[in-house]
């Protein structure tokens, strides 16, 4: 007994990279209930389970995603596999998370175009919803557990949630106060936005990770100018190569061209995630471009709600439907070439972040200027995950209208799902998996 709890309490050994590679697909393939379920699964699984990374380094590198255009989660996977195996690990992991998601989107897509809406379908829709909206409270809360040590970042977590929610502040907003509070506060209260430290799986005992919070950081992860500049230039250059290869193949007045050049600008308005966004690229490919109806679009985000990665991967399903009716080529061909170039120039940018600011983030761990204003910003996504909570619960009980009767079986099955979660007695996926049966059932007994 005492060999294995001296086992427990020593650093875990370096995963290789297959096995990291195997670990990051199977998240790509899990990661259901948007940004804050998938950091709450990765939180779990590579803070507390595996101790591949400390709460406190775990929480630093979330700070810098949740500042950056893009889907923080999968920014928070490139940015975790990078300080494990460097570049190749960032990579893998960023894009192990979006494959699987791309795959089943096009797939997905490709039924939802050749056969129309299918009864059964919405029945599982109908099910994954209110789970989706237990799975989104239960990550606020497990995340507002850990960052919300003392009134002050109480204080900063409520008022994001009210301005967000009652003001209809947008997001940059919200975090540029928050970062301002924070740094206003890291001057004259530092103690009430030092970053947290440590994880203990019982008080007072601190079992290590491996990159724990006193880790030097490797070699790759030392900032540069000549680096950072090296990994722009790389991006930009695979930015502009796919673009000349869209534009040479199929010229400037087809969907691709344009599809692309949209998403590379929308790539760097994401601040906030996807619902910030959502409302842009419907406007842009429902308005202006046309390339798919409003009906289409609310189907896409129903889609992309009910399958792993990140909820901005609805891009894929415009890109795919919008080609698919408007490219004048083979349309399963043309789906799948528009669903690519809405996932490439999306996340091609999430990766030249990370790898390029990643270094100079890792050399702020101590430098109190810095973690105090990303603490704030910590503080104020927690409000800002708890009003996405509420926000999925008035869609998906009151679906008709507030002013409408509540869909009663929705709300009985979001509280059974949140029940499971918050005793811990099932994992996100059973529960996930047991709202959909539930859904096919109440379907075959209507």
């Amino acid at each position: 007994m005492e060999r294995q709890q001296q086992a427990e309490r020593a650093a875990p050994a370096a995963p290789s990279f297959g096995v990291a590679l195997i670990w990051w697909f199977k998240l790509g393939c899990i990661s259901f209930g948007g940004p804050a379920g998938q950091i709450a699964v990765m939180h779990r699984e590579l803070v507390e389970m595996r101790r591949w990374i400390s709460e406190k380094r775990f929480l630093h590198a979330l700070n810098y995603c949740m500042v950056l255009p893009g889907p923080e989660a999968q920014q928070l996977a490139t940015y975790i596999g990078w300080l494990l195996h460097g570049a190749r690990g960032g990579i893998a992991a960023g894009a192990l998370f979006v494959l699987p998601s791309l795959a089943l989107l096009i797939g997905l897509s490709w039924g939802y175009m050749a056969f129309g809406a299918v009864p059964a379908v919405a029945a599982l829709l109908w099910g994954i919803k209110p789970a989706v909206v237990a799975v989104v409270a239960f990550a606020a809360w497990r995340i507002g557990k850990r960052v919300l040590r003392n009134g002050a970042l109480w204080a900063l977590a409520i008022a994001a949630l009210l301005a967000i929610a009652v003001l209809r502040l947008p997001f940059p907003a919200i975090i540029l106060a928050a970062a301002l509070l924070g740094a206003l506060g890291g001057h004259w209260r530092p103690s009430w936005f030092r970053s947290g430290g440590g994880h203990a799986a019982k008080a007072g005992e601190h079992w290590p990770a491996l990159i724990d919070d006193d880790t030097p950081p490797p070699a790759w992860a030392r900032f540069s100018w000549r680096r950072l500049a090296g990994i722009a230039a790389i991006g930009l250059a695979l930015w502009a190569l796919v673009i000349g290869i869209v534009v040479a193949v199929y010229g400037f007045d087809r969907v691709f061209t344009p599809m692309a050049l949209f998403f590379s600008k929308a790539a760097l308005l994401t601040f906030g995630g996807a619902y910030a966004v959502l409302p842009y690229v419907y406007q842009a490919a429902v308005e202006h471009y046309q390339w798919l109806s409003a009906p289409q679009m609310i189907d896409g985000l129903a889609l992309g709600e009910s399958t792993p990665g990140p909820l901005i991967m609805v891009t894929a399903f415009v890109g795919f439907v919008g080609a698919w009716q408007h490219a004048g080529i083979d349309p399963f061909l043309a789906g799948v070439i528009g669903a690519c170039v809405a996932t490439w120039f999306t996340f091609l940018p999430s990766f030249v972040f990370i790898l390029a600011g990643g270094p100079l983030i890792e050399s702020t761990h101590d430098n109190l200027r810095l973690t105090a204003p990303l603490t704030a910003i910590s503080a104020a996504v927690v409000g800002v995950i708890a009003n996405l909570a509420l926000f999925f619960a008035w869609h998906v009980f009151w679906p008709a209208g507030v002013w409408s009767a509540p869909d009663w079986p929705a709300v009985v099955l979001a509280l059974l799902a949140a029940a499971a979660l918050f005793s811990q007695r099932l994992g996100m996926m059973p529960v996930l998996g047991l709202c959909a049966l539930a859904g096919l059932v109440r379907y075959a007994l209507s």
